[in-house]
């Protein structure tokens, strides 16, 4: 489905890896919200198409959703040639590694560094000059409290949010002159797909570190991206982390 009509006084966000968990939980919040969306996700194309439609009938917004590698940058480009204007960018694609480091392959390392870490630099490219236009802009990037201290077995993963932290900071000061803001979310563990690979007893010793005394949920990360958007300017390059009091 490709968006028409452009309005101007319309709001547009882009949100990566939306087919389900936490991509999925931004875009409902932003589709009540009454923003137009682009949906991304490279495995799960009818899931994500799905999701626009119901988010269509039940919000009255239009969506595109695109099946495309965010860690690619012909796929991001290709994506970008659809969108005319937009006022939010969320980068939410990711992927995780668990395992010893020296056992890990040059390809797996740089699927996640190309996932995690790289798709922002292709996304951010094409979407500041769209934000320029507009000399206003909303940029957040979804990270995890792994990217500030570190995993064990988790070394990939928290190189690459690590990067995402210093990328976020960096950015926001390149374009705080333009009025685009720039923030990341630094989640703990939620309640996703991603962390399901974690046996019962993993997670209930996860649990016991955590002051809250639960896991997260992917509807609370939507909750603090609405938070940011409304958030006063002053508000950026700031990495909040999201996780139950642990950090």
């Amino acid at each position: 489905m490709i968006i028409e009509n452009i309005n101007p006084t319309s709001k547009y966000a882009l949100v990566t890896g939306a087919s389900r968990g936490i991509g999925a939980a931004i875009a409902e919040s932003l589709a009540k919200e009454g923003y137009h969306l682009y949906l991304t996700c490279v495995h799960s194309a009818d899931k994500l198409s799905a999701l626009a439609e119901r988010l269509t009938s039940q919000y009255g917004v239009r969506c595109m959703s695109v099946t495309a590698d965010m860690g690619n940058s012909e796929d991001v480009e290709r994506l970008f040639a659809q969108i005319d204007t937009l006022d939010v960018l969320i980068n939410n694609a990711g992927i995780s590694y668990i395992g010893l480091l020296h056992e890990m392959s040059v390809a797996e390392w740089r699927r996640v560094m190309s996932t995690n870490l790289d798709a922002l630099f292709y996304t951010c490219r094409h979407a500041i000059p769209l934000m320029l236009t507009k000399h206003s802009g909303k940029i957040i990037n979804i990270s995890s409290v792994w990217g500030n201290v570190g995993a064990s077995m988790e070394t990939a993963y928290s190189a690459s949010k690590g990067g995402v932290n210093s990328f976020t900071k960096a950015l926001a000061k390149e374009l705080a002159p333009s009025n685009i803001h720039v923030n990341a979310i630094a989640c703990g563990i939620i309640d996703t797909e991603m962390n399901h690979c974690f046996s019962e007893d993993e997670l209930t010793a996860l649990r016991d570190e955590i002051p809250a005394d639960r896991i997260g949920q992917p509807e609370e990360v939507a909750q603090t991206v609405l938070s940011l958007l409304h958030a006063p300017d002053y508000l950026t390059g700031q990495v909040i982390a999201l996780d139950g009091g642990w950090s």
